[in-house]
């Protein structure tokens, strides 16, 4: 079992491997993870763990509020966690390498990161400035009949692509070139879909990439059915990140 040891950013969305992160970064806890970050040679990976929260807030209380107005909000690195902040997180990650980490003028900062190998969380650290955790790296096996299982995958997200956009009435370009590794793709897919944090993290927690895209193609085949019956939709961005507060 290989294991390490990096800053933790916890997060309402989950980050898979390969896909690209955008981070405004302006609490404290955060700012001073990323200051600890530049210290990092360029040349050298820029490396933390993101885990999305089961219980918990993504941007601690900063002001009084509910139930009791005079009450001072939490502070330090586990504030909006409860007192086990491992509890709060789902318990399997990804490894992100911020490949851009801008300091603005206020002090808050521009961060671009990419998601690149799986974690599983095994402890966490509040005694810091910000949270740590100790982590364990996790091979993606590819399991039985990938390749054909990725190729019905990326027939289906075509259909759902067309439908998502017929049922918005606007045009989706869908002549992008999707990658044909079976991994990258169930990861792509995983990201691309409009599914709530719990089936995300379904999707990331699957034992190897075969059962990921079984489950992917299960889940496109449905709500492909469903879009065709809707006459509109949410206002969801299908191929768009979004941008998370910190």
């Amino acid at each position: 079992m290989t294991t390490v040891r990096l800053p933790l950013f916890p997060l309402n969305t989950v980050l898979f491997p390969g896909l690209v992160l955008p981070l405004n970064v302006f609490e404290e806890r955060y700012r001073a993870m990323m200051r600890e970050l530049l210290k990092t040679p360029e040349e050298e990976p820029r490396r933390f763990a993101v885990v999305a929260i089961r219980d918990g807030y993504e941007v601690a209380p900063s002001a009084p509020g509910m139930p009791d107005p005079t009450a001072e909000p939490e502070r330090g690195p586990a504030a909006g966690f409860g007192p086990d902040p491992l509890a709060a997180f789902h318990q399997m990650g990804c490894i992100a390498d911020a490949a851009t980490v801008r300091e603005r003028p206020g002090g808050t900062f521009e961060v671009l990161a990419t998601g690149t190998t799986r974690v599983r969380l095994l402890s966490v650290d509040a005694s810091g400035p910000y949270l740590t955790a100790e982590l364990e790296e996790l091979a993606e096996e590819p399991g039985d009949e990938a390749g054909a299982l990725a190729e019905g995958v990326l027939r289906a997200f075509r259909q759902y692509q067309k439908r998502l956009a017929g049922a918005r009435e606007r045009s989706l370009a869908t002549s992008a070139e999707l990658p044909d590794d079976p991994s990258v793709v169930s990861y792509l897919v995983a990201a691309a879909m409009v599914h709530d944090t719990p089936t995300k993290q379904r999707l990331l927690q699957a034992p190897d990439t075969a059962s990921r895209l079984r489950d992917e193609l299960r889940l496109l085949r449905g709500e492909t059915a469903i879009i065709r019956n809707l006459p509109s939709l949410p206002a969801f961005e299908l191929t768009r990140t979004p941008t998370s507060l910190n």
